[in-house]
C-alpha cells in the first residue's frame, strides 16, 4: 500500500506561481513513478505531469509545458509540481498518483491523493 499527501494549494493571481508537494509513504515509494492529474469543476480529471522513478523520463501535458516543472526527492519521499505563470484555467484540484510500471498520460495509476485546490483569479 501507498498514501500520498499532497499540499500546497492556495489561492493566487494569474501570473504568480504555487508549489505543490506529494509525500508518499508506504512500500517501494521510491522506485514509483510519480503522476500529476487535475479536475476543474464540471469537468473530467486531466493528465498533468509525470515523472519515473529516478527522474530522467518526465511527460507534461502540452496546456502547461514551459511553465510547470516536476521534480522529486526520493530522500524525503516527496514529488514536486512547481507552477509558474499561472492562468485562471489553472484552477483545478490536484491529484498525485503513484504506479509501479513507466509513466504515463493514461489515469492507470494505483495510487491517489485526495487532493489540493488550486484557484487562480484573473
Amino acid at each position: 500500500q501507498v498514501q500520498l499527501v499532497e499540499s500546497g494549494g492556495g489561492l493566487v493571481q494569474a501570473g504568480g506561481s504555487l508549489k505543490l508537494s506529494c509525500t508518499a509513504s508506504g512500500e517501494h515509494v521510491n522506485k514509483r513513478a510519480m503522476g500529476w492529474f487535475r479536475q476543474a469543476s464540471g469537468k473530467e480529471r486531466e493528465f498533468v505531469s509525470a515523472i519515473d522513478w529516478i527522474g530522467r523520463s518526465i511527460l507534461y501535458a502540452d496546456s502547461v509545458k514551459g511553465r510547470f516543472t516536476i521534480s522529486r526527492d526520493n530522500a524525503k519521499n516527496t514529488v514536486y509540481l512547481q507552477m509558474n505563470n499561472l492562468k485562471p484555467e489553472d484552477t483545478a484540484v490536484y491529484y498525485c498518483a503513484a504506479r509501479e510500471a513507466t509513466i504515463t498520460r493514461d489515469s492507470n495509476y494505483a495510487y491517489w491523493g485526495q487532493g489540493t485546490q488550486v484557484t487562480v483569479s484573473s
